[in-house]
Parts: structure tokens; C-alpha cells; sequence
């Protein structure tokens, strides 16, 4: 268990909520996107878990490092903090396998809907291991986001079976990730933090290889046409892109602020469904989706408020303490 983050690292970036909010909604619409490609390669190709999340992170290099080329003008590799980014790709490493085996385990609408648990543990534990102060408005909204991802799911008794807890026990880690991406922002880079996560996974994953030889369930196979290279290289360009996202999201807004907005997630899978599939939403996915939305705008507005008032004060002039 680490130590509460230092106060320095509370006052990291967190000015700037509406740019937060909008990085994390672009994060989670590449990454709904992703979510329904691997969902794709799994079943139409038998790909494993340990090789989608291999070249999920593999490829994920292609947009980090022309980002970092492009983008910042240097590929700033030197980190303060070694354990800590051990620590994150743990964290994140675990989560994105726990997340890819849930949507073998489950159908995909009700692993999603378990797996947006995480910024119910994101908001719990960003007050003793970040020491955030989390107001009742907040937490107001963040159960009313969950209300309405049970509304437009519906999950029936079927789904809390022990399949359930890999996308419950994937949320878990991912709010221990993002909770150690909060506190490496107090030193590193986005993109640096980006950068050894994806490293890390890379290499982690290839210790799955040996286990197709027990079950061939893990068995890694080659791509068989362009076509499916094609779809494999997406996967990672689209999970670099949106980690990049995400990551410079959570540096600028508290965790409690940027997380509600992964509900979001069910709202792009049914835009996305609909237009390249067909796929008609029904009266609760609407009532439901209108809740998550709502529940967005109110953040928005809330934390809008907020960093108007924090400006307001700081252009307040000192007045001299008398006597």
C-alpha cells in the first residue's frame, strides 16, 4: 500500500477541469471503439487474451512515440520513479487482461456495465491514497451515472455469476492504476508514464505464450491476411492514441472529476452500434443514456463553477494583517 500523495501533488493541474473532461471523453470513445475490434478478433479469429493485449500494446508505440517526436520534440525517457511505473503497469496490466477475458466471459453490454464500477473505486480511494476532498454533489453524481448504466443494461440475474467478477475485479485494478498515474504525474510526463506502461505490458504478456501449450484457449496465432493484420495494428494505434488521452486527462482534474466520464463508454457503443451495425437502442438505453449525459453536463457545469471561483480568489489582492 503506498502513502498518501504529498500535498504538492493535490494542486497538480487541477485548473483546468473542462479540457480534462473532453480528453477523457475522447479517450473513451477510441477505447469503446477498440473494445469492439478485440471483442471482433477474438471470436471471428480464436485470438487469446495474452496476444491481444501483446499487440495491443505493441503497436500502441506507433502513435506514442510519433507523439512524443512530433508532438513534444524529444523522446523524454528519464524517469524519477522506476517503482512507480512498476507499480502502474501492474496495476494496468492486470485490469486490461481482466477486461479483455470479460468480454469472452460475458456478453459484451453487461461486462461493460460491471467494468464502469471503476470510478466507484476511483472516487473511494482517491481520498486516503490522494487525500482528495470529495464533495457531496459529486458523489451525488457518480451514483447517479451508475443508476443509469443499471437502466440502460438491465443486467438480470444471470449476470452475477463468478464470470462477473473478472470485470469487477478489472475495475478494481484499473482505479489502482489511474490512482498510481495521479501520483507519478507529481514528476513524469504523460507521455513518459505512457510510455513504460506500454513497455511493461509488452513484455508481460509474452509470458503467455507458454501457457497455449496447456489449454489451447491461449494459444498465440499469426495474422492470416492483410485484412487481419490490418484489424491487429488498429487495436494498438487506437489504444496508444487513447492512453495518451486518458493519461493527460487525469493530469489535469482530479480523479473524482475525470472518472465519472468512463459511463460514457455504453453511450459511444450504442452511437457506434447503430451506425455500423443497425443496432436500434430501446426506450430503457435511452432513459439511461439520457441519465449518464446529464449527469456528465453536471460535472461540467459544477467543476466549470468551481475553477471560476478558485480564480476569482487567487486575483484577490492581499490585505495586510493588523494588529
Amino acid at each position: 500500500m503506498t502513502s498518501p500523495a504529498p500535498t504538492h501533488l493535490r494542486a497538480i493541474a487541477t485548473d483546468r477541469p473542462v479540457l480534462a473532461i473532453l480528453l477523457m471523453n475522447l479517450a473513451v470513445l477510441i477505447f469503446t471503439s477498440m473494445d469492439g475490434v478485440v471483442k471482433y478478433i477474438s471470436e471471428a479469429y480464436g485470438y487469446s487474451t495474452g496476444e491481444i493485449v501483446f499487440v495491443r500494446n505493441l503497436f500502441a508505440f506507433l502513435p506514442l512515440i510519433a507523439y512524443m517526436l512530433v508532438v513534444e520534440k524529444r523522446l523524454n525517457l528519464r524517469t524519477e520513479r522506476p517503482w512507480g511505473h512498476v507499480w502502474r503497469g501492474l496495476a494496468g496490466v492486470s485490469a486490461m487482461f481482466c477486461y479483455f477475458l470479460s468480454y469472452q466471459l460475458l456478453p459484451l453490454s453487461d461486462a461493460i456495465a460491471l467494468g464502469l464500477s471503476g470510478p466507484i473505486f476511483l472516487t473511494i480511494l482517491s481520498v486516503p491514497l490522494l487525500g482528495e476532498k470529495v464533495g457531496w454533489r459529486r458523489w451525488s453524481a457518480v451514483t447517479v451515472g451508475f443508476v443509469g448504466v443499471l437502466i440502460m443494461t438491465r443486467p438480470g440475474s444471470g449476470v452475477f455469476e463468478i464470470a462477473a467478477l473478472v470485470p469487477l475485479l478489472a475495475s478494481l485494478f484499473y482505479a489502482l492504476a489511474m490512482i498510481s498515474i495521479r501520483r507519478l504525474a507529481a514528476t513524469e510526463q504523460s507521455t513518459t508514464i505512457v510510455f513504460y506502461f506500454t513497455l511493461f505490458a509488452t513484455f508481460t504478456s509474452l509470458f503467455t505464450i507458454p501457457l497455449g501449450a496447456i489449454d489451447p484457449s491461449f494459444a498465440w496465432r499469426w495474422p492470416q491476411d492483410w485484412s487481419e493484420l490490418g484489424l491487429v495494428i488498429l487495436i494498438g494505434f487506437m489504444g496508444g492514441a487513447a492512453q495518451i488521452a486518458l493519461t493527460t486527462a487525469f493530469r489535469r482534474a482530479s480523479v473524482s472529476v475525470v472518472a465519472p466520464f468512463d459511463y460514457m463508454a455504453l453511450v459511444y457503443g450504442f452511437l457506434i452500434g447503430f451506425l455500423l451495425f443497425a443496432e436500434r437502442p430501446d426506450r430503457y438505453l435511452i432513459v439511461g443514456g439520457a441519465i449518464v449525459v446529464a449527469s456528465g453536463i453536471y460535472i461540467i457545469h459544477r467543476e466549470a463553477k468551481l475553477a471560476r471561483e478558485r480564480r476569482r480568489q487567487e486575483s484577490l489582492p492581499s490585505l495586510p494583517v493588523t494588529q
